[in-house]
């Protein structure tokens, strides 16, 4: 029951807050509309190769090969920060009192494009780049930013021969227990390599403007505040990540080996966009609830076994406006308040759901006006309504309330 109940922004991180699995999900699925500068570019395809593995098997040292060929395209990120009001979120690297940022970036290709998380540049008033082991300093222009996947696009002009753009590698194939490498600054430590395995995928994080993050990729390779916006490689010297944020224990602000990654295919997905649009739209149903358990279903004495169990419709949303129904009788279970009577979503798009995960990954990966098919149980008859996907407010906190 605890499960059920547990708020999906309450497992804090040094660099956000991590979203349960499971439980309630207090936020209306769906994620931002982030206004860029109006620039558009251009993304070439990088020019440098995969790390060459000949020697691999005759005892050399993978992780030194990586380092010795992507190191170069990893950049050091220094923020000038304005001052503002604490946001109750700190992701890594940014100061809430204003002051110098510092996180790290991947050089994407040979016109000087570096990507990052938007946190790391977010309410910057300067932003200087280093690339690999120049301590030449380049002042970068913040070409887009997407805060739904703390992501953001830099542009920097430098010398032909200063730059050495990484590989960006395929995310979705990515498979537990891959070893990685993760090259960033760490506590202004530039050009540190540190070296783990993919100790999960599939993973969601709250971004800073409280929407979640969907497959992204767990590690244990060490991550720690100024590696934000550094990339997790593989082991044939691909980019499969962005390290983005870290799960403490306790009071401590290090790395315990709970790092998580926004994938690569995510910040591609962002890119295409600005390239395309100027700016960045993502999809938006407009719902809170929460996943069924068995246990749960027999407590509440619900139709189904597995599922999402609808809380809240936000009153003329996508869901709303369909005619998804939200939760009308208040109950308190173990101290906690929420609402029972909603729909129980059991399918979308005619595929089984197991929980609000499922949904969450639906929508994240659809685009507004994309129609979705949800079936849903309720009163024990079940239907099926078609929802046409919203765009998504600037930030959760701009969801209007019922």
């Amino acid at each position: 029951m605890r499960r059920f109940l547990q708020t999906s922004f309450g497992s804090a991180l040094l660099g956000g807050l991590v979203v349960a699995a499971f439980g309630w999900v207090a936020i209306a699925v769906g994620w931002i509309h982030a206004d860029s500068n109006g620039s558009t570019v251009t993304v070439a395809e990088p020019l440098s190769a995969p790390v060459d593995t000949s020697e691999a098997g005759n005892g050399a040292n993978r992780v030194n090969q990586i380092y010795r060929r992507d190191g170069q395209g990893v950049a050091f990120i220094s923020s000038q920060l304005k001052p503002k009001e604490s946001s109750g979120l700190s992701p890594f690297g940014e100061s809430e009192g204003g002051g110098v940022a510092t996180g790290s970036g991947i050089l994407i290709d040979t016109e000087g494009h570096v990507l990052t998380n938007n946190h790391v540049v977010e309410g910057a008033e300067k932003v200087e780049v280093k690339l690999g082991s120049s301590d030449k300093t380049y002042t970068a222009e913040v070409v887009g930013a997407d805060p739904a996947t703390d992501v953001a696009l830099l542009e920097v002009e430098a010398p032909a021969d200063s730059l050495h753009p990484l590989v960006l590698g395929d995310s979705s194939s990515v498979e537990v227990g891959e070893p990685v490498v993760a090259i960033g600054n760490p506590f202004g430590l530039d050009r540190t390599v540190t070296a783990g395995i993919v100790s999960a995928i599939q993973r969601q994080i709250q971004a800073p403007n409280g929407f979640s993050i969907s497959h992204v990729i767990q590690t244990d390779a060490a991550i720690n505040p100024g590696n934000s916006g550094g990339p997790l490689i593989e082991s044939e010297g691909k980019v499969i990540g962005i390290n983005s944020q870290i799960q403490t224990g306790g009071s401590g602000d290090g790395n315990v080996g709970i790092g998580f990654a926004v994938p690569i295919n995510t910040a591609r997905e962002v890119v295409q966009q600005l390239e395309a649009h100027g700016e960045i739209k993502h999809a938006y149903l407009g719902i809170s609830g929460g996943s069924i358990t068995p246990d749960l279903a027999k407590a509440l004495k619900l139709p189904e076994e597995q599922g999402v169990l609808v809380n809240e419709v936000v009153k003329g949303g996508p869901a709303d406006e369909a005619g998804i129904k939200g939760g009308d009788t208040s109950a308190t279970i173990e101290g906690a308040s929420f609402r029972l009577g909603g729909d129980v979503i059991t399918e979308v798009d005619g595929k089984k759901i197991s929980g609000m995960e499922d949904v969450i990954n639906a929508v994240n990966s659809a685009a507004p006006g994309d129609k979705m098919e949800l079936t849903v149980d309720r009163d024990g008859k079940p239907q099926t309504i078609t929802v046409t996907l919203g765009v998504r407010p600037a930030s959760a906190e701009e969801v209007p309330s019922r």
